[in-house]
């Protein structure tokens, strides 16, 4: 499969993204305070990780196989961590600001997928980009289901 220059001007755009997301959930599993909240933010390094993977794999060629599982949003029950009269108020805070800025990423890297999408002519590179999509939803889910269980909304 060859790729149009815009094309592959779009994967190349996605990748840095995806790099950038990477690098900041690795981050952010240092800065927070919570283990539970550590813990998501490698996970969501990790799927990161793979959604540049196989955008790596479309400019080599091959469009790796996907299944649009949008389960791991909904599966994912967080425990409490602040809990009314038990909260460290500094660490909260700071664990919020954590939270709140990476929805914010998620929702702008989703939306660059939602409209990225239709600059492919191969359906199974577009399959890929709505399957990514779904996924950075699902990211935005759980780390909005965390806030929710820690009253930080």
């Amino acid at each position: 499969m060859i790729l149009t220059e815009k094309e592959t001007s779009v994967i190349n755009d996605l990748m840095t993204q995806e790099k950038t997301c990477i690098e900041k959930y690795g981050k952010y599993s240092t800065y927070a305070k919570d283990t539970e909240l550590k813990n998501l933010f490698s996970t969501l390094q990790e799927r990161e990780q793979q959604h540049y993977n196989s955008l790596n794999q479309v400019l080599t060629g091959t469009v790796p196989s996907c299944d649009v599982n949008d389960s791991a949003g909904k599966n994912y029950n967080p425990t409490a961590t602040y809990t009314i009269g038990k909260s460290n108020l500094e660490d909260k805070d700071n664990d919020c600001f954590l939270c709140t800025d990476a929805i914010t990423t998620e929702k702008l890297v989703s939306s660059e997928y939602n409209s990225d999408v239709f600059a492919f002519r191969d359906t199974n590179i577009r399959k890929l980009l709505a399957d990514i999509q779904v996924e950075e939803q699902n990211h935005a889910e759980m780390i909005y289901k965390y806030k929710t269980t820690n009253s930080m909304t």
